[in-house]
């Protein structure tokens, strides 16, 4: 009886409402197991169910290549079907009176043949007094930036620019936060939307917080604004304050010694126990303009700022330094460019994307790699020219063929002599509910 019950439940909770409220109606609520399976329906009509995966062919232009168009490729490898993502997600909300929102809870979760992950659980509390701020706590996106927030599913390129997937890395960490966002209309302040939230700043890749070090992210957004009938404007300022515990005595800076660029130790006592820092400075703008076909979009995002980081790697570390371990404080610029144009109809759209980060800006590539200098890979700029097609096929299908073109700068360095062979073509199929 019990698996019949769940069976009817999940049945409900899967149809169109219309069928849903119709199958309801030859239920006889007037016994207990009529009863129960109604209060369950009703707790039930509350939630949505939103998937889409994301499966797709690419190829690499040599074997092996390490890539910020998904995962790295094998060592063998040139050509591949992946599973790049696969995410469900159920959202609860709580209505109170005069339709007013109470509670929001969501669960978002990404399975593929790399394994399950947890991307999004997290809780929103609503103030209705004033209909003006919300709160919102647990595991979400850092609320930095237009490309960090928005979601895969609707992104035009495969994946976000290397700056984002370096400093954001997963988007997503754990905190709270405070919006503001009018629900109700106010003269002059409708199209504004503020966050402030503080998180705990390894992201959601550590394996927990390691230090008393939080991040304090904001952003003050423009939401889309009618300049005319026919154009649409938002805008973005992001910052991002944060630092690491220096649980070693060791860091180092880049500096000029006889000419030559490299990383110079600081190795005082007095830096253990001190905060390196992490600062980032963001801005946004996204332009839409109404064509007799379609859209014509131009978005762009600009990020600089310094951070602190490994020899090595540009990723913000995710556990204490050990022994001669040290921090390497970079200063850091990167930025991305769209444009989008509808062709024939609103299904076919072109994307033209250039983006690049430059990890270290107080370096050139001939510095690196240098007699007596001692940087690194990580040191190194990369651009990245991306040309792609996408074709809406239907409200739940959409091809996305795309080309990335990377070029890194010309070095001294074993490796990087050359622009390295690391062009990427991606034919996806999204499907999506």
């Amino acid at each position: 009886m019990k698996k019949l019950l769940f069976c009817i439940v999940i049945f409900f909770f899967c149809v169109h409402a219309a069928k849903a409220q119709f199958l309801m109606d030859m239920i006889d609520t007037t016994k207990d197991a009529g009863k129960g399976i109604l209060t369950v329906y009703k707790n039930f009509d509350k939630l949505k169910i939103s998937c889409y995966i994301q499966p797709e062919f690419q190829i690499a232009q040599s074997n092996g290549i390490q890539t910020f168009e998904g995962p790295n490729f094998n060592s063998e490898v040139s050509n591949r079907f992946i599973l790049r993502r696969s995410r469900a997600k159920i959202e609860y909300m709580n209505w109170g009176k005069n339709n007013k929102p109470n509670v929001q809870i969501s669960f978002q979760f990404d399975a593929n043949e790399r394994g399950f992950t947890v991307r999004d659980i997290w809780g929103r509390v609503f103030e209705n007094k004033f209909q003006l701020f919300s709160f919102t706590t647990g595991v979400f996106a850092r609320p930095f930036g237009y490309e960090t927030n928005l979601s895969s599913s609707k992104r035009e390129s495969p994946e976000r620019g290397k700056m984002n997937q370096l400093l954001m890395k997963s988007e997503r960490d754990l905190g709270a936060m405070i919006t503001f966002d009018p629900r109700k209309k106010i003269k002059g302040i409708n199209y504004l939307k503020v966050d402030v939230g503080v998180f705990n700043g390894q992201g959601v890749t550590a394996d927990g917080d390691f230090d008393n070090s939080k991040d304090l992210i904001t952003r003050v957004a423009l939401k889309p604004y009618p300049i005319s009938k026919n154009i649409t404007l938002s805008a973005g300022t992001s910052l991002l304050l944060g630092s690491l515990l220096q649980n070693t005595k060791y860091f180092y800076q880049t500096e000029s010694i006889g000419g030559i660029k490299t990383y110079v130790v600081d190795s005082s006592e007095n830096n253990k126990g001190k905060n390196a820092p992490r600062k980032y400075y963001g801005a946004d703008v996204q332009l839409k303009i109404k064509n007799k076909i379609g859209f014509t979009e131009l978005k762009a995002e600009f990020i600089v700022g310094k951070h602190s980081v490994l020899k090595n790697s540009n990723y913000t570390p995710t556990a204490l330094l050990t022994g001669k371990e040290g921090y390497y404080i970079r200063n850091f610029s990167g930025a991305y460019f769209y444009f989008l144009q509808n062709v024939f109809s609103e299904k076919h759209q072109i994307v033209v994307k250039y983006d690049w980060f430059d990890p270290n800006t107080k370096v050139k590539g001939t510095d690196i790699g240098a007699s007596t200098s001692n940087l690194t890979s990580a040191d190194i700029k990369y651009s990245t020219l991306g040309f792609g097609y996408i074709n809406y096929i239907t409200s739940n299908v959409k091809l996305m063929l795309y080309y990335a073109k990377v070029w890194n700068e010309k070095t001294n360095l074993i490796g990087y002599t050359s622009n390295v062979k690391d062009d990427v073509f991606t034919c996806r199929l999204q499907f999506e509910f």
